[in-house]
């Protein structure tokens, strides 16, 4: 199958970032070579000079670029002051001199440093070429420069929690980047390629664009949007609001650097009728022919389970589905034999276990220790069992398209060499739940999702939230989704939000 988004050539962003770094190495080192012949040899300490820039620069992090070689995290060379106690003639003299020099340094602190004594103490990381000239001014003896490196982000917050973010010194602490820490580390000075993902850059900025734009509308608390390709399960986008700048993550609070999609488990409510429908077409007790009585509410034990927008009538199958019935789901799944046949099928599709990612990030589900026949009913449309969005989606793409389950990934995959799964549904279960897909959007409760001349399935759901007490849910606070597959006749990409 020919490539969805078709790669550019060449990686002109990190050719481009290269060459910042380039010139940020000259600047400093055209600077310090100016002052100190400015100065003069005899009353200034000896000071180092970049000389990166003469014998070429080898970063010591690989760079992570998107599915066509965009650059989405790369390096700048850095400048950094370092003190040696043992060669200064004061000091706390000079601890107070370079303070007052520099933004952000404390000399009482600075002092505690150099008065440990030892050759080596941290003054400031990241100076500016601006910085430099200061400090080269004062001529202090035992304060020297030292090259590093600092991890950009050109393009801000638009893949922060795919990216994740290093730390101070360059190691990875969240995401891709503390994820995949071992085969970024080393970079050109160990001969290591860059990092290639199945993000498409263009895909996560009309994405992340959309799911803005929803927050906003519905005065949302946050958000999940994913873009996965349903034949080679890669993420070739993810969005979760609110978000952050990973040039800046210390700036950012514990729900910004929350990523909803893969690091937070939710009740999906009738989302997980999808599933609830595979499971009961793929049992052999029911057909896509069947029907259910639906007219009046259904009473197990002393719960009373209701349809929202009931039809008060009995339901094919098909309408069960479309018209998102919970009474005729719950019937249907008893039909298709109850507890005996959800779990194993839940428990194929991975939904019962923590996923395995490139992303730190991951929660096991939450699934309910004992299950009689109420957690059976529930279950069947999405309460009392709480999975992550992509957790989710990979479970859909596997119903829709050849019925094997393959973990998703954030690397870019060759199509020609697809990790193989176990087979969790046949083809006639898939071609089912396609057309009761696209039934939904074209005639059921997902017509908001449909495209004029395009073929689009898709599934709506509707979830109370949980106050997180033994009160149960907040009537007033929703968790609203859709997913969607498309082309439905053949999905080749699954969205959800």
């Amino acid at each position: 199958m020919s490539e969805p988004f078709a790669p550019r050539s060449g990686q002109i962003g990190a050719a481009r970032l290269r060459l910042l770094a380039v010139c940020f190495v000259l600047a400093f080192g055209s600077i310090g070579l100016r002052l100190v012949d400015m100065a003069g040899a005899g009353s200034r300490a000896p000071v180092t000079t970049p000389r990166a820039a003469e014998e070429g620069i080898e970063l010591r992090r690989a760079a992570i670029l998107d599915r066509n070689g965009e650059l989405l995290a790369g390096n700048i060379v850095t400048l950094s002051v370092i003190g040696d106690p043992l060669l200064m003639n004061d000091p706390e003299a000079t601890a107070i001199a370079l303070a007052r020099t520099l933004d952000g340094v404390d000399a009482a602190t600075l002092s505690k440093r150099f008065a440990r004594g030892g050759r080596f103490a941290w003054v400031k990381r990241q100076i500016s070429p601006v910085e430099q000239a200061a400090v080269l001014e004062l001529g202090l003896p035992g304060v020297n420069f030292e090259l590093g490196e600092r991890r950009v982000y050109p393009r801000g917050s638009e893949a922060a929690h795919v990216l994740g973010f290093v730390g101070i010194d360059n190691q990875g602490l969240a995401g891709i980047e503390y994820g995949m820490d071992e085969a970024l580390q080393g970079g050109a000075a160990l001969g290591k390629p860059d990092l290639q993902l199945a993000i498409d850059r263009r895909v996560q900025r009309i994405a992340h664009a959309a799911t803005e734009a929803g927050v906003e509308r519905f005065s949302a608390l946050g958000a999940c949007t994913i873009v996965l390709d349903i034949v080679t399960r890669e993420v070739i986008s993810l969005i979760s609001l609110p978000d952050y700048d990973p040039n800046t993550p210390a700036l950012a609070g514990a729900e910004q650097r929350r990523n909803r999609c893969t690091g937070d488990v939710y009740e999906l409510g009738s989302l997980f009728k999808v599933i609830s429908a595979a499971m009961a077409l793929e049992s052999g007790g029911v057909s896509i022919r069947d029907r259910f009585d639906a007219t009046e509410a259904l009473k197990i034990g002393r719960h009373r389970i209701r349809d929202y927008h009931g039809h008060q009538r009995w339901l094919s199958m098909p309408e069960v589905f479309a018209f998102s019935s919970n009474v005729g789901t719950v019937k249907m799944t008893f039909a298709a034999g109850g507890a005996e046949a959800q779990k194993p099928f839940l428990d194929r599709l991975g939904l019962l276990q923590r996923p395995l990612l490139e992303v730190p990030e991951t929660t096991k589900p939450l699934v309910q220790q004992r299950w009689p026949d109420i957690v059976t009913a529930t279950v069947s449309y999405g309460h009392g069992i709480s999975v992550s969005p992509l957790q989710f989606t990979e479970a859909v793409a596997t119903l829709v398209t050849d019925g094997k389950r393959i973990p998703a990934s954030f690397l870019r995959r060759d199509p020609a060499d697809l990790p193989d799964g176990p087979q969790v549904v046949s083809e006639r279960t898939i071609k089912d739940l396609r057309w009761l897909l696209w039934l939904t959007v074209e005639r059921g409760t997902g017509g908001n999702g449909g495209v004029d001349g395009y073929m689009v399935g898709g599934k709506t759901g509707t979830a109370d939230k949980p106050t997180g007490s033994r009160r149960g849910y907040d009537g007033r606070a929703v968790i609203s989704s859709f997913v969607g597959v498309f082309p439905a006749d053949a999905p080749r990409y699954a969205v959800l939000t």
